[in-house]
């Protein structure tokens, strides 16, 4: 069996914690949803452990002091609800859930969080601008990961859910839990009528059902666990650059003046 890694919380142990004094916690926030045809409803959360796990080992190794938190595994899916077992997390659920997380790391001072997101459905700042003002003496801050690092270079045909990117993350990390090529769906969308929204100039919640035809948005067809691989080890760096340069950072002096 492996030794349990340090700077996994769920590994870790009371003797370990206590003789560490830990700068930045993560907690991965996910969600329980269909991903096309072929990956598993879990994707969100898998790749969200294993990202944070690896830029926790890369961190941890160039001296800083991570603690990755457990995933939470729901998200926002109010545009799912009509899709079984999309678990639906509500914003407000969400902010009591991080204020308890703060809360508990104020307590023992743990004095910088980063909200990992790994579900396009999630959005944390106004959360964490709400919590921010709430526990000045944390410092807050969110990373989505497809922002980390958009996969150019690496990947084909980007599209943003269940797509090419997230398909050859799950052929490299859990490629037992992703169905044979032959069952995955072309991830075809549906444009929105009201041309503003087309056109990005306005929003609206996407009723997925009905802008899909599969749950995909995105072609997976040129999915390979070697972009996975690839894409996968840029991602997790990139995050551990952060995560360096935030452990070592006086949040009082941010800005260059």
């Amino acid at each position: 069996m492996n030794a349990p890694r340090p700077w996994v919380i769920a590994e870790t142990n009371w003797k370990q914690v206590k003789a560490t004094k830990y700068e930045v916690a993560v907690l991965p926030m996910g969600a329980t949803e269909a991903h096309n045809w072929h990956l598993p409803y879990g994707t969100d959360s898998l790749q969200n452990e294993a990202i944070c796990a690896e830029a926790g080992r890369i961190a941890w190794k160039a001296g800083a002091k991570v603690g990755v938190l457990p995933n939470i595994p729901f998200g926002v899916q109010t545009g799912q609800l009509d899709i079984p077992f999309c678990i639906n997390m509500n914003p407000s659920t969400q902010t009591l859930l991080i204020n308890d997380v703060i809360a508990s790391l104020a307590g023992v001072g743990v004095p910088k969080l980063v909200v990992f997101n790994g579900h396009g459905g999630n959005d944390f700042k106004q959360i964490l601008r709400e919590l921010q003002a709430k526990w000045p003496q944390v410092f807050l801050s969110e990373v989505f990961w497809p922002r980390l690092h958009d996969g150019a270079g690496i990947i084909d045909d980007p599209g943003d859910h269940a797509d090419e990117r997230e398909t050859s993350l799950m052929l490299h990390l859990q490629p037992g839990l992703v169905l044979p090529k032959k069952d995955w769906g072309k991830g075809e969308s549906h444009p929105p009528r009201l041309k503003a929204i087309r056109e990005k100039r306005a929003w609206a919640q996407r009723e997925w059902t009905k802008a899909t035809v599969d749950t995909g948005s995105g072609d997976p067809k040129h999915s390979t666990a070697e972009k996975g691989s690839a894409y996968f080890d840029m991602l997790s760096k990139r995050f551990a650059e952060y995560l360096v340069e935030l452990a070592e950072a006086d949040v009082t002096q941010l800005y260059q003046l």
